[in-house]
């Protein structure tokens, strides 16, 4: 199944790209994104996933921070992310960041002056900008992370426009939506955006969330305002085991295409982790085993088959972060990556 590849999203940076958007009719920084009418028919952006005949749909997720740095605090220098780009480039040709507004341009930056041959989907990450309602139905603003969520979208657009041969989407909120997420958004909070940072571009624009809400029917009201749909499907979280992994992320992208069969899809994250906690959900959520040689299977057999069926992909992930979780060294969340935090690489990559 080729899951709408005549619509590929994640290079057009490689064939014209990104650029501002002359007619659009929202002024940059506008607020209320969630009131912001659709100003024109909704024409898909779309290009090709082939560069002088050769695939470019298989990438990785990139997360920067090392030991000693996190979002919001230490970050790294130009030279480790430099390092870390050079890394990736040698390995993949399309990485997806999660954020704009900290490291963005940096990341961006570095690629262009350093000549690699990488695309990135952009990330701008959106946070909850007000409560649940209390017993009365009143919700509290939380305007700091309304200015964060600006900063985040001025950015996105800012850094799409600037490097059309690098950025290839923009990726407008990172799993808002989903029932089990602890930074959910309104809809409209979110659909607003999208029709924000599609006005002030040229790049394809998605959003990005668990398949567990692109299989819901209040999935569509999002996915009509993306040029293409970001998939997450892990099943390590959904309790399978190493054998019959590949089989199940392949269903669970068929379920949501059959779902969505005018949309394109991305598979933007799944991965094999090397270590967990028995504590909380991840002890009683995850049933397969965990290690360097069961990461290193599932990237084999997760490969060939992108490969072979032409499935658009971002293996989840580069690096391990442990800053990620809780203190617990074991946390699941800090072991994803295919490379240690140290940046030494892990079987799967020495295989």
């Amino acid at each position: 199944m080729l899951y709408r590849l005549g619509v590929a999203v994640l290079v057009a940076g490689a064939l014209g790209g990104c650029a501002s958007n002359s007619s659009s009719a929202l002024r940059a920084g506008a607020s209320s994104p969630a009131v912001a009418a659709r100003q024109e028919p909704f024409v898909r952006r779309a290009t090709e996933l082939m560069r002088n005949g050769e695939w470019l749909g298989e990438g990785i997720a990139y997360g920067p921070h090392r030991d000693g740095q996190r979002p919001g605090g230490a970050t790294p220098s130009r030279s480790q992310i430099a390092e870390d780009l050079r890394i990736l480039a040698r390995h993949w040709r399309a990485i997806r960041i999660y954020g704009a507004a900290e490291l963005g341009e940096i990341i961006l930056g570095t690629i262009q002056s350093e000549r690699l041959d990488l695309h990135v989907m952009l990330g701008a990450w959106i946070a909850p900008e007000e409560s649940l309602p209390d017993s009365s139905g009143a919700v509290q603003r939380f305007a700091e992370v309304c200015a964060q969520n600006r900063r985040e979208v001025d950015a996105a657009i800012r850094l799409a426009n600037q490097y059309p041969g690098v950025v290839s989407s923009v990726c407008v909120g990172n799993e808002t939506q989903v029932s089990w997420s602890d930074h959910r958004c309104p809809p409209g909070v979110l659909t607003g955006y999208l029709r924000e940072v599609r006005a002030r571009t040229r790049c394809p624009v998605s959003a990005a969330d668990d398949f567990n809400f692109w299989n819901k029917p209040e999935s569509e009201a999002v996915a009509r305002e993306c040029d293409f749909i970001v998939l997450h499907a892990h099943p390590l979280w959904n309790g399978l085991q190493l054998e019959d992994a590949i089989g199940w992320t392949r269903a669970t992208l068929a379920d949501v295409q059959a779902r969505h069969p005018d949309e394109p899809i991305v598979l933007g994250e799944t991965g094999w982790a090397t270590k967990r906690s028995d504590q909380g959900d991840q002890g009683k959520l995850m049933k397969g085993r965990l290690g360097e040689a069961e990461q290193a299977a599932f990237h084999s057999a997760f490969a060939e088959w992108v490969r072979r069926e032409r499935v658009p992909s971002f293996f989840f992930e580069a690096f391990d972060e442990n800053w990620k979780g809780s203190a617990n060294s074991d946390e699941v969340e800090k072991h994803w990556g295919l490379y240690r935090a140290d940046r030494t690489p892990k079987a799967a990559i020495l295989k």
